[in-house]
């Protein structure tokens, strides 16, 4: 197993050190390499994604990703700041299905601030697609109007086959759970997400198993406070989805409890924390590894097919979780509250 580790900036080097700790702790003879990527790797190359590190992330099977983004480099052109790295990775590598579950683990029920009753055994799981819809529509940018205004524009462009594919992914990822999806679109506004509709109920009939409902964005956000429990596995495109599965990682309590799998047709995938980089915390200790750690379970369960090892680290987890251990995200009065390294400490002891 050749993963490459790209930690990136902020709280990243932080919470992927814990993530590789406890990776080599089951001694499967995994081969890391580092490259530096996002804001660090602009400073020292130039470029978010320099040729050497995507290199080495297409020479790797699998790619464990920190977090980017500098605050101080906002005011680079578009192409150089440190967010489109992820962006780069996600196309040059084709990564176009993008798994965020939301799980609520028992012991973490008061830290969302939803109601218990509303959040209490929660456990759905939101398919992105993840190479194209507006974030990669062309054309775009901003030009300057006769009259002198200003105009900013993007694209929302999704053809069949990108559809179809996706909607394969999470039909197939409803079959082995509660055999239920839901679609997320706007087909009564957008051209495009009527085409998104027409696909996904002709991939439907390949799985006569699967339960498939229709909700429009506006009213899935809704329902995903009003009644999140209402669904198993949600498809959607680039936009909505980027959007929803961070509304869902406030069921749970926090964003740093997520993790997330971005997978192509070889099931080659970069596994990354749905969080951001937190300039503000990084360097401090306090930033939480679990949604890192669980990355990785996904890294081992989807690219390598080891559902005995994913299990093992989902199993620490929550056995860390049951003792009491917390990091200040998810803090309760009376938990032992402990900081990045005493976390992966904890999650380590509990592996063994």
């Amino acid at each position: 197993m050749k993963i490459c580790v790209l930690a990136g900036d902020g709280i990243g080097p932080e919470i992927t050190k814990q993530a590789v700790r406890v990776l080599d702790a089951l001694n499967l003879g995994i081969q890391f390499s580092e490259a530096q990527v996002g804001g660090a790797a602009y400073r020292a190359a130039g470029h978010p994604l320099p040729p050497a590190t995507l290199n080495l992330a297409k020479n790797s099977d699998a790619i464990l990703f920190g977090a980017v983004g500098d605050f101080s480099l906002d005011k680079l052109p578009r192409e150089l700041r440190p967010e489109q790295a992820i962006l780069g990775l996600r196309k040059e590598l084709n990564l176009f299905a993008n798994f965020r579950p939301a799980i609520v683990y028992p012991e973490l029920v008061h830290a969302s601030t939803l109601k218990a009753d509303v959040v209490a055994s929660l456990d759905i799981l939101i398919v992105r697609e993840l190479t194209g819809d507006i974030y990669f529509g062309k054309p775009r940018g901003i030009h300057t109007l006769p009259n002198g205004e200003r105009e900013g524009f993007d694209t929302m462009r999704y053809s069949e086959s990108e559809i179809r594919r996706v909607a394969h992914v999470a039909f197939q990822a409803a079959r082995k759970r509660g055999k239920r999806l839901c679609s997320v679109d706007k087909a009564n506004v957008l051209d495009t997400m009527q085409l998104w509709r027409e696909v996904v109920v002709q991939v439907a009939v390949d799985y006569p198993d699967v339960e498939l409902s229709h909700q429009y964005v506006d009213n899935a956000a809704m329902q995903l406070l009003k009644n999140p429990k209402q669904f198993d596995v949600i498809v959607t495109g680039n936009m909505f989805g980027d959007i929803l599965s961070d509304e869902a990682s406030m069921l749970t309590g926090s964003i740093g409890m997520l993790p997330s799998a971005s997978l192509n047709e070889h099931n080659f995938g970069l596994y990354e924390p749905i969080h951001g980089s937190a300039p503000d915390i990084a360097g401090k200790g306090v930033a939480n590894p679990l949604a890192t750690i669980l990355s990785a379970a996904m890294m081992l369960r989807y690219t390598f097919a080891d559902v005995a090892s994913a299990d093992k680290i989902d199993d620490a987890v929550k056995r860390v979780l049951a003792q009491g251990y917390r990091t200040a995200d998810i803090a309760e009065p009376g938990a032992t509250l402990v900081g990045t390294a005493q976390m992966g400490d904890a999650v380590l002891a509990a592996l063994a």
